[in-house]
């Protein structure tokens, strides 16, 4: 049986697909994310020239913050659509969220989005939240953007976040992943098509193994601690495998856990005993790396 049951066979695209029918291909995915959980309320954010949305989780300590980008290939997706797997994450790991609503391609191309997700991470800063008390995460295309802010935020010398978390990771924009073809047949959710034309419109023409486009070849010199979740049957499995080869190489303490027979994003499953397994571990994770939160200023996490 199917874990996310199509209502036919996976929509085909080719050069002449618009970005309507791409989007609407995302579209899909999110309206299967559940339910929002009960006491979560969300407020319209902006720091600086960046727009966003505030989750405010109950029980969640004050001062500790998950950063997080949504997925949607660059070009769809919003913090609306990703409110329930959000919340889920907030509940868990007992934080308050701030999604970034970062530019979408093709209107907003590479490197906008990277820029967006540095630029708020540094308004943060500039309000008084300790980086020691941020983690970033996302999924799919954000959990690849997270891991390129991350390294942007690196390489601009700003105090590091306390750690990173990704869920289905997209960060290999050349789809390069044996993956790809392996669970071509497998993943019921994306096609290499989706991805190659998603990038497309995200690259424009510009190299997709620029580090800052896909992190799957960045160097991770100094990255904070890592945990990364992705199912064996999806085409972006292989990415967070590089990623893991990535923060080996560079010594970086680094948790790259596999589901068996897993899908992408497998976790807006409810009811999924795996799906309540990872967003408790990916929970207690950030909970473990940010134990004493510093005050959120005025400017950062409400109450």
């Amino acid at each position: 049986m199917a874990l996310f049951p199509r209502t036919g066979r996976m929509t085909r695209f080719g050069p002449q697909s618009s970005i309507a029918e791409l989007r609407g291909a995302y579209d899909a995915v999110f309206s299967r994310f559940g339910e929002i959980p009960p006491g979560v309320t969300f407020e319209p954010a902006q720091l600086g020239l960046v727009k966003g949305e505030w989750v405010q989780a109950p029980r969640a300590v004050r001062g500790r913050l998950i950063l997080y980008f949504h997925g949607g290939g660059f070009i769809a997706g919003s913090p609306e659509s990703h409110r329930p797997l959000v919340s889920k994450l907030c509940l868990q790991a007992q934080s308050h969220g701030l999604v970034v609503q970062y530019r979408l391609a093709p209107e907003y191309p590479f490197p906008a989005p990277v820029r967006d997700g540095v630029d708020i991470y540094r308004n943060l800063l500039k309000g008084g939240l300790s980086p020691d008390s941020v983690v970033l995460a996302g999924d799919g295309a954000g959990g690849g953007l997270a891991f390129a802010t991350l390294l942007a935020i690196r390489n601009g010398n700003l105090p590091m976040p306390a750690a990173i978390v990704a869920l289905s990771p997209w960060a290999d924009l050349s789809l390069s992943g044996m993956s790809m073809m392996t669970n071509a047949e497998n993943d019921e959710n994306l096609s290499w098509e989706l991805l190659f034309l998603s990038a497309r419109n995200y690259l424009k023409k510009l190299n997709p193994n620029d580090p800052y486009a896909s992190p799957a070849f960045a160097n991770f010199k100094d990255f904070p601690p890592i945990m990364v979740h992705a199912g064996s049957k999806e085409v972006l499995r292989d990415d967070a495998s590089k990623l893991g080869d990535r923060a080996a190489e560079s010594n970086v303490k680094v948790n790259i856990e596999i589901y068996d027979g897993m899908q992408h994003l497998f976790q807006m499953t409810p009811g999924l005993k795996e799906a309540k397994i990872s967003l408790e571990r990916l929970g207690q994770f950030i909970h473990a790396r940010t134990r004493n939160p510093m005050s959120a200023s005025r400017a950062a996490v409400a109450e």
